[in-house]
């Protein structure tokens, strides 16, 4: 069983650079051949959605010349990278608060959206400067201004993923078991895989585990295994 939608916190790269010796955006370089080599993965088994943490709103707090190399290497990487998700049939999308960006970079994100907008193979979210908190906060905030009760239905069709399914799978590497302020709506039921991989060292071999655990689990939605699950004369009749 593939997941529809698959959802990664990329952690790990910093360390990934520290064990090395080298400077921790060495490390967010490394992490975009890891991400290309995923996207690509999930492109060929049918994976239809994959939504990456890119950036967080906490990221802001990390040392001035990590989150300018981050903004730098986010340039780079939709110069080298977009051509080639077009021609794969890929469809970015950048998810997040876009206010704090500077021109440059929110003019690089419309431009790479554009570019790819009418590609159906796979829908590829990056958060980019998004919080789940922020999510949610600001789903009640368009609520509010167009004056609608706030629902959880309501809540759940003005949240920044509303036009997908939620996740089935959530992965993160780098050996922490939390998701850190990621898609706190969206991952009510997601299934949660938790990988010792830093994120650089996370390859196509990996994402196939992660699929296959995924595949072994039985998803309830809070129904029993016997509603899940039908006995074997009515998988026969089916």
């Amino acid at each position: 069983m593939i997941p529809h939608h698959i959802a990664i916190v990329m952690d790990g790269n910093g360390r990934w650079a520290t064990r090395r010796f080298l400077p921790r955006v060495a490390g967010h370089k490394k992490g975009v051949d890891a991400l290309r080599a995923c996207v690509r993965r999930c492109g060929d088994v049918g994976v239809r959605v994959l939504t990456v943490f890119a950036f967080s709103s906490e990221n802001w707090n990390r040392p001035p010349e990590e989150v300018s190399g981050l903004m730098e290497l986010l340039a780079l990487a939709l110069a080298r990278e977009v051509p080639q998700l077009q021609t794969e049939g890929v469809r970015i999308r950048f998810i997040g608060n876009r206010s704090a960006l500077s021109d440059k970079v929110r003019a690089g994100l419309e431009q790479a959206e554009a570019l790819t907008a009418g590609n159906q193979r796979l829908l590829f979210n990056v958060c980019f400067n998004y919080g789940g908190r922020w999510d949610i906060a600001q789903a009640a905030a368009r609520l509010a201004a167009r004056g609608e009760p706030i629902t959880e239905h309501s809540l759940d069709r003005a949240m920044s993923l509303a036009d997908v399914p939620d996740p089935d799978l959530l992965i993160r590497t780098g050996g922490e078991m939390r998701i850190s302020n990621f898609l706190l709506w969206q991952a009510a039921y997601s299934e949660l895989y938790f990988s010792d991989r830093l994120w650089p060292d996370f390859d196509a071999a990996a994402l196939d585990e992660a699929i296959a655990d995924f595949a072994r689990r039985e998803r309830r939605f809070g129904r029993t295994s016997e509603q899940v699950t039908p006995a074997v004369g009515e998988r026969r009749a089916a």
